[in-house]
């Protein structure tokens, strides 16, 4: 019998780390993840709420300039997940276990300190864009009811409530299996309606917003966009599934990262595109951000397109909080071994992850833009940017030994992974130095 000591040096014959095998009567039968399905998990994860807000916070800079950045985000995404496939990958090697979670991996490698800044940034992450869901799912929801009865705009907190209490209660009252049907159904809505979007959309773009450059205003919207193409978080689920083949992964990140992208760089150029000057003027409400979006929804570029414009910004924020929901059950599940089974068991899980956001959203309904602002220049630059070049760092430092089985998956050695710090830290620095300068 060869070591496996011995296999795993020879990485070029190692085309996966283990196998998925399942009984099939009396027949042991090979279950082997698809990078159709890993590159479909990391598209989902990533086409969220979080592009409803890239026209308002890309405006101000222009086409042009807001398309390079978004490029150069993405670019910083891709090796961030790469880099969070690699130290999964390695953890999985050296611990000889088949599956680990992310918060797993940091704290494996970076002990309880670390586990602990990633899950405070975990936390502060999914509360922070279910406060934005809730909000301007509420404001979406409340200005479609009040056009529907012909009334005039109802107020703020009662959107926000109905949005919470109507969503949330299907989940608690839902089962399992048909909130993922229902969900299955609101992401087809979402995708038709994109595509309505951007064929409507397409024939209002008026030529003169290309030539508009403002490269100074593009600082402003990287935060924002780092939310929107944010997927780090499911990185080890890709892993397991794909059984440690490093060469699978990364066309899965790869290919399911550019998804994505492609549909954003769309979105923002018909978008702004569709915004003309004449739009613009006498169009402020006081609001720290304009949202071109809010006037398309008010019928500035035709009555179908506002439509459209609705339909696709509530079940594209449907669809994220149902996610986020999730993925805050299992965590307070986890902490506080919670049960999920009877109705009265479930109460004071759901109140846990619901009441806070709704509360601070009904006390701030304009909080969205905040809300997605603060994720992207803390908790994402922490989880994204910060936790995984850490990670690799010290993984790297244990390759150099001889007994070493680790292989990195990102080229450039400790000037990546310095630079992948300090572009998170500048982004924590600038937000810093202006909340102390307002």
């Amino acid at each position: 019998m060869v070591p496996i000591e011995t296999i795993l040096k020879n990485s070029e014959q190692v085309t996966r780390l283990f196998s998925h095998l399942e009984f099939d009567g009396k027949k042991l039968n090979h279950q082997p993840g698809s990078v159709l399905g890993s590159t479909a998990l990391i598209a989902g994860t990533t086409i969220g709420a979080g592009i409803l807000a890239l026209p308002a916070v890309t405006l101000p800079s222009g086409i042009v300039p807001s398309t390079s950045g978004l490029i150069a985000v993405w670019l910083y995404a891709l090796v961030s997940g790469l880099l969070v496939a690699e130290v999964t990958l390695n953890t999985m090697r050296t611990e000889g276990r088949a599956s680990i979670g992310f918060l797993g991996v940091v704290e494996k490698i970076l002990g309880k300190l670390g586990a602990l800044m990633a899950g405070g940034a975990y936390l502060f992450m999914h509360y922070a864009l279910l406060v934005a869901y809730i909000t301007q799912g509420g404001e979406i929801l409340g200005y479609a009811a009040a056009k529907i009865w012909s009334v005039q705009i109802l107020p703020a907190w009662m959107g926000t409530t109905t949005f919470t209490l109507l969503f949330g209660g299907i989940m608690y009252l839902g089962r399992e299996k048909f909130i993922e049907k229902l969900n299955s159904a609101f992401v087809g809505i979402v995708i038709v309606s994109f595509l309505g979007l951007l064929f409507l959309a397409g024939r209002h773009i008026q030529s003169a917003q290309f030539l508009f450059q403002n490269w100074s205003a593009l600082g402003s919207a990287i935060s924002v966009m780092a939310v929107a193409l944010f997927f780090q978080n499911v990185v080890p689920l890709v892993v397991t599934q794909l059984e440690g083949d490093a060469h699978k992964i990364r066309q899965s990140i790869l290919i399911g990262s550019v998804i994505p992208l492609i549909m954003f760089l769309a979105w923002n150029i018909v978008i702004l595109g569709s915004v003309s000057p004449d739009m613009l003027h006498g169009t402020s409400d006081g609001r720290t951000v304009f949202d071109p979006l809010q006037i398309l929804r008010a019928g500035g570029g035709g009555e179908w397109l506002g439509m459209l414009v609705s339909i696709f910004s509530e079940f594209a924020i449907v669809t994220s909080f149902i996610g986020f929901v999730y993925g805050l059950l299992d965590l307070f599940g986890d902490i506080f071994l919670m049960a999920q089974g009877k109705l009265s068991s479930r109460f004071p899980l759901y109140s846990l992850v619901l009441f806070p956001p709704m509360t601070l959203g009904t006390l701030n309904p304009s909080i969205f833009f905040t809300a997605l602002d603060y994720t992207g220049t803390f908790s994402i630059s922490v989880l994204g940017g910060i936790i995984p070049a850490l990670m690799s760092w010290k993984q790297r430092q244990e390759q150099e030994k001889p007994d070493s089985t680790n292989q990195p998956l990102v080229p450039g050695g400790k000037v990546t992974l310095i630079v992948m710090i300090g572009v998170a830290l500048t982004m924590m620095g600038r937000q810093i130095l202006l909340i102390y300068t307002e």
